[in-house]
């Protein structure tokens, strides 16, 4: 059996997986998380084969806790998840150390065949993600967020989607103050002078929904 932890934001997601991943004799939900705080913490505690997480939550977030999950156990296999299939997202996701990336939007037998390859050690993408990755590697036409550090990133996504540099902050466990270097770097990187322009980018970029 696959031993597997779900994280996600949403109970209602978390239900519908662990129904789908219930109906077939290779997996069991061994425990859920419906934040990033919590699944470092669950992860600690159940050692899963597999962490289906998704990578877009409230607080620490999943790309922050994939990468703290990762530091201090490297052979953690997580597969990232998100409702955007954009080609940033999952090449962030696979820098920290996902194993796989999968949209939500994938059908639903996706995913089980993408927890299956990564307990047997093989990476899994999303089809239509990978060829838009090698797309974009083949033509160019990286995003403007590409040039940010990956903690400039999270902060990026976080300000785009309105939070404040004070919550920003308290959530990934920082001073104000170094919060407000990276939002200077951001704007610089990206040629924006306020948080309203970081947003627009974002939607413009298909990072987060208008």
């Amino acid at each position: 059996m696959i031993r597997v932890l779900l994280v996600d934001d949403h109970a209602v997601v978390r239900t519908g997986f662990r129904l789908l991943l219930h109906a077939s004799a290779q997996v069991e939900v061994v425990g859920e998380a419906d934040c990033g705080e919590a699944a470092c913490q669950r992860y600690l505690e159940l050692r899963p084969d597999v962490t289906v997480m998704d990578i877009a939550m409230p607080g620490m977030g999943g790309i922050e806790a994939l990468r703290r999950i990762r530091a201090h156990h490297p052979q953690a296999r997580v597969l990232a998840l998100s409702a955007r299939d954009d080609v940033v997202h999952a090449r962030r996701a696979l820098r920290e150390g996902a194993y796989g990336f999968l949209s939500k939007r994938s059908a639903p037998e996706a995913l089980l065949e993408a927890i299956t390859s990564i307990a047997a050690g093989r990476h899994y993408i999303d089809p239509g993600v990978a060829q838009r990755l090698a797309l974009t590697d083949l033509e160019g036409g990286h995003s403007p967020a590409e040039r940010l550090s990956e903690r400039e990133f999270e902060v990026f996504m976080r300000l785009a989607r309105g939070e404040t540099v004070q919550r920003i902050a308290e959530d990934l466990r920082l001073a104000a103050s170094t919060v407000g270097t990276h939002l200077y770097n951001i704007k610089h990187k990206l040629g924006v002078s306020n948080q309203s322009e970081l947003t627009l980018l974002a939607i413009r970029h298909g990072l987060i929904e208008p």
